[in-house]
């Protein structure tokens, strides 16, 4: 007798950013030389002083389990960290540490929300958000944006959303997959009704450190007095110091709930790896050039990838503010053939690139806009220049 899968998860969809960059790591197996131009991570190495307290922290013989919630030195570290660059008071008690920033966003998600209760997403999404949404019962109510506003939801899009379901708003900012970043004005807005409709906020601001063009970020509960209250603020070091695969993100909330989302990871995974604990201790309290150099290179390629796009007739993109993606409108290379092959869906059009021109990149659909593609540019400048240049030839074949 065959063991049947639970109804909850097998409405779960596997990640397509990771689908993706497992096909291209498939080719590159078989001596394709691949661009992968498909996953969020950064190409830089994580900064050696980072790395030398990871080891200093295993001869110490720091490799034992740590409070559930992690490091007390590290939650602190967090809650400076946040009161320095933002003025925000939080006590370490409302920090918990997590296996990533992934992590993070379902202990806020599982800790909040109730089956049944609808959770606002504006469009295009992080693949993530969708199904974690749906494996806590919930609903998730997504909002589509328009390219004209540089994909950002809109107060009036916001408003007409709200039913007497809806429980929360989930805002990523700069956002995964378009890079757009809010204004300070254009959040206050979103806060405001936010408020009056008696809704939290989760606001996912793991790529804070990433906003280019000198403008300022601004933090969600620092919009007005209050707010702090009704907001679970997601972050982590993945991003922004090159540790993707040290797995260690953090939220901060209301205290009643952090004590509820500390007891929920005590059971389902303890603490986060300890190592990789005090590898982000030391990344948040050692020198922080290392992140103004990546930003500087990340805004750079930001540019370059910018001139491209626009140089090629019929796509179009919005100015990227933040992150490293780009999000890219092929509508106007559907409907044809490529080499024979017949591409009428953004699906198509991202699995024929990569087969044919060996390119990866995400399509709009994984992030619930289709007719629209996602690449990285978390890639060598050299990288860059090849992948575009086959994306050029392509669209022209």
């Amino acid at each position: 007798m065959d063991i049947e899968v639970s109804k909850i998860v097998q409405g779960v969809e596997p990640s397509a950013t990771l689908a993706m960059s497992a096909k291209a790591k498939e080719l590159k197996a078989q001596g394709e030389t691949v661009y992968n131009l498909s996953v969020g991570e950064p190409d830089f190495d994580t900064p050696k002083h980072i790395c030398d307290a990871a080891v200093d922290a295993m001869r110490a013989g720091h490799t034992r389990y740590t409070a559930a919630s992690g490091l007390p030195e590290l939650k602190a570290a967090v809650v400076a960290d946040y009161k320095a660059r933002f003025g925000l008071d939080y006590a370490s008690s409302q920090c918990v540490i997590s296996n990533g920033a992934k992590h993070s966003i379902h202990n806020a998600l599982f800790a909040t929300l109730n089956p049944g209760d609808e959770a606002i997403l504006p469009a295009p999404c992080w693949v993530s958000y969708t199904e974690l949404i749906k494996l806590c019962g919930a609903v998730p109510k997504i909002v589509a944006t328009q390219e004209q506003d540089s994909f950002k939801l809109t107060p009036e899009a916001f408003r007409a959303a709200i039913t007497p379901k809806t429980r929360m708003l989930l805002l990523c900012n700069p956002s995964n997959p378009t890079g757009s970043c809010y204004t300070k004005s254009e959040l206050v807005e979103l806060a405001k009704i936010a408020v009056e409709n008696g809704l939290f906020v989760v606001a996912d601001e793991i790529y804070e450190r990433l906003v280019y063009d000198a403008v300022p970020f601004t933090s969600f509960p620092t919009l007005f007095d209050g707010l702090q209250d009704r907001t679970i603020v997601i972050n982590g070091v993945s991003k922004t110091y090159a540790m993707t695969g040290w797995r260690i993100g953090w939220l901060l909330a209301p205290e009643n709930v952090a004590k509820k989302i500390a007891s929920l990871q005590s059971q389902e995974t303890s603490n986060p790896c300890s190592i990789s604990q005090y590898a982000a201790l030391a990344a948040l309290k050692g020198d922080q050039e290392c992140v103004a150099a990546m930003r500087a290179e990340f805004e750079k390629r930001r540019d370059y990838v910018a001139e491209r796009i626009a140089a090629i007739p019929g796509m179009t993109a919005p100015k990227t503010g933040g992150a490293f993606y780009v999000f890219f409108n092929i509508k106007n290379f559907l409907g044809r053939k490529y080499n024979g092959v017949q591409v009428d869906t953004d699906k198509d059009w991202c699995l024929e690139l990569l087969q044919q021109k060996k390119v990866a990149t995400v399509m709009g659909s994984a992030f619930s806009a289709p007719g629209y593609a996602r690449a990285s540019f978390a890639a060598s400048m050299d990288t860059l220049k090849t992948a575009f240049d086959r994306i050029e030839e392509f669209v022209k074949e």
